[in-house]
């Protein structure tokens, strides 16, 4: 599979970073970034070692750097010892930020509220002695289901203050989809809000952990914290709930951060594989904060004065890295928002960029796209109509950016003189690992241009070995880095299968085919396995599948992935009912109740755009489902590959044709 990947991308357009960026960067210059690259290849040890010794505070040193014996679990740092809540807040009281703004919070109907590094640390440590009271401490397990919300933040903080590994989902997921991970994590509490806001309306969150505590599994669930965040109305269970405010609002503003050894669990994150099941991926506390600030400080160029906007939720990665924690430790002023970028209309990141002086900002392919259509429509809420000068640096992060997306990012938003940074990294890596040094790195739009300092990215083939410039493979990294996944939950094996095949040499499997130019930038072409990346969430067909055939209808059921231009993949379900075929309105109706039953079961991201029936799904006379053919027939493509090996090729026809 990995040398059938191929490029159609020819893109001769190449962009310098301006002059007057390179003057104040970082990082200046390729000369100085080639220097990065080769002291962390000549001597990995010393050059890590010296990364963590000048950004972190350790309450106890550490005397060894990375810890091969039981490779690929990988130790880094592994006898020192810190608190990562301590770095984000008390090392800024330290250095003369208690009173700089920490958030700027904008609420989904434009309410903005600010809280200084003083007022965040206060609260931090407020909610934290609560949890104390209550008697969580260092080991436990909690899951956090929230809305975006300074809250949010504070209570990942607070867990990390008491070495609480904390596991947040995204307020998109459904009850059963929190059952599994609360169940699976082994958490001791949840803290959740009443509700959350998302373009002007109220969505419930928790009735979905009450339905998830009740689904059985979840007796070690003590407490469940509610956020008031609108005061709708929900059930209580008296022996179980409390408010956050009756937790937190009376405790002492001082909490000691307990110690933990760099290899403690800051967070498990899940994330979608090519099985059903997710993935917990367990991230450590020393090494994935060390990485979060140099690539606040490498990638996005962060000054004491910026204003840093990413627009991710906390539910997902990016909302770790670069909301809850590389921000805090950068000693940046960040927004936090709550809303969606087309309410109340889609001139809203324009707005809160202009109105905040917004200086870095970070969003999705999916966003841009979108905005590119509604903006082009309507002059009263494109770029050009707000004051966007503040702006100095673009990301991009989720997914690849095609590269008329870019143009238009670049040149409507960044005004023609903004770097624009082009992210891959993965849930996994912990951070930014093929992207732009903006001062230092020429760009090409589409392309995540070249590798970071530590990183060894290489394109290989199906048995570890480097491929020609210009040729499809599979993306490894080759050596281990600090901010790395740790292992997935309760499945050491499953960590090695996924992520350390043995025929690829010890490499570090991404799981994207991609390949590297002839001047060494790099370019993603989609995943080598059944995952989706749908508006940069990434979900596993089997996880969908798997939802819709629990439904008392279906038979059997075959999902892909088709491009489309505003998700950058949608989803397509191929299903076969236990009764006849439906055609017409009645199709039309059956494949709503099953894109429903898909949100109930999964949550509203996993919606299939298209759903289609067949009397049957197309296999092989061994009974395998030939999904390659249903990708071309979900694109609306001819069909040119040979199909002697179908037991029923007449049935793509059926399939061929939408509801």
């Amino acid at each position: 599979m990995a040398n059938s990947i191929e490029s159609t991308l020819v893109e001769t357009r190449v962009f310098q970073p301006p002059q007057n960026f390179v003057e104040q960067a970082n990082v200046a210059g390729q000369a100085s970034y080639q220097a990065l690259l080769e002291a962390a290849d000549r001597d990995p040890d010393a050059f890590w070692a010296k990364q963590a010794r000048e950004h972190l505070h350790w309450t106890k040193p550490f005397t060894k750097v990375l810890d091969e014996s039981r490779a690929p679990f990988f130790e880094w740092f592994g006898d020192g010892e810190l608190n990562v809540s301590a770095n984000c807040l008390d090392a800024n009281l330290k250095n003369g930020n208690a009173s700089k703004v920490a958030i700027i919070f904008e609420s989904d109907d434009g309410v903005v509220k600010k809280i200084t590094y003083q007022q965040l640390h206060d609260r931090v440590c407020q909610l934290a002695n609560g949890l104390k009271a209550l008697g969580y401490k260092k080991g436990e397990r909690s899951i956090i289901y929230m809305p975006m919300s300074i809250e949010a933040v504070v209570a990942m903080q607070a867990c990390a203050r008491l070495g609480i590994t904390h596991s947040v989902v995204f307020g998109g997921f459904s009850a059963k989809s929190l059952h599994e991970r609360i169940t699976d994590v082994g958490a001791s509490l949840v803290l959740t809000a009443d509700e959350q806001m998302r373009g002007g309306k109220a969505i419930a969150l928790k009735p979905a952990v009450d339905e998830a505590l009740a689904m059985g599994g979840c007796e070690a669930v003590r407490h469940c914290i509610v956020y008031k965040r609108t005061g709708g109305k929900i059930a209580w269970d008296a022996k179980r709930d409390v408010w956050f405010h009756d937790v937190a609002d009376k405790q002492a503003t001082t909490c000691e951060p307990v110690a933990v050894g760099a290899e403690h669990p800051l967070f498990i994150l899940y994330t979608s594989g090519s099985t059903g099941k997710p993935k917990g991926v367990q991230h450590s506390s020393g090494g994935y904060l060390l990485w979060a600030k140099l690539t606040m400080q490498w990638v996005f160029d962060a000054k004491a004065n910026d204003i840093f906007w990413c627009t991710a939720d906390v539910g997902w990665v990016t909302g770790h890295t670069y909301i809850a924690y590389g921000p805090l430790a950068a000693g940046l002023t960040q927004i936090v928002f709550e809303g969606v970028p087309t309410y109340p209309n889609a001139g809203r990141f324009w707005k809160t960029i202009q109105d905040q002086k917004v200086s870095i900002f970070y969003t999705a392919p999916t966003a841009i796209r979108s905005l590119i259509k509604t903006s082009d429509a309507d002059a009263a809420v494109h770029p050009k109509s707000f004051d966007l000068s503040s702006l100095r640096l673009l990301g991009s992060v989720g997914e690849p950016i095609n590269p008329e997306a870019w143009m238009w990012y670049h040149t409507n938003v960044g005004g023609g003189r903004c770097p624009i940074v082009d992210t891959w990294w993965q849930t996994e890596t912990g951070g930014h690992m093929i992207t732009p040094m903006p001062g230092a790195t020429p760009l090409k739009p589409g392309s995540c241009t070249t590798r970071l300092p530590g990183i060894t990215a290489a394109i290989v083939d199906e048995v570890g070995g480097d491929v020609a410039a210009g040729q499809g493979g599979f993306l490894v990294i080759k050596r281990p880095w600090p901010s790395m996944i740790r292992g997935i939950w309760g499945d050491p094996e499953r960590y090695v299968k996924s992520y350390f095949p043995p025929e690829l040499g010890g490499y570090y499997l991404a799981g994207d085919g991609a390949q590297c130019d002839k001047d060494g930038c790099f370019w993603i072409m989609g995943r080598i396995d059944d995952v989706l990346n749908v508006s940069g969430h990434r979900l596993g067909t089997m996880e969908v599948e798997s939802a819709l055939v629990a439904h008392e209808m279906v038979a059997e059921a075959a999902v892909v992935g088709r491009p489309d231009a505003t998700t950058g993949e949608a989803i397509v379900a191929f299903v076969v009912l236990k009764r006849t075929r439906p055609e017409g309105d009645e199709a039309l109706a059956l494949g709503k109740q099953l894109r429903d039953w898909v949100a109930k079961e999964i949550g509203p991201i996993a919606k299939p755009k298209e759903i289609r029936f067949g009397d049957n799904l197309p296999k092989t006379r061994s009974g395998k489902i030939m999904r390659r053919l249903l990708r071309v027939v979900a694109a609306g493509e001819a069909i040119t590959q040979d199909i002697s090996t179908l037991e029923n090729p007449a049935i793509l026809d059926q399939l061929s044709k939408p509801v």
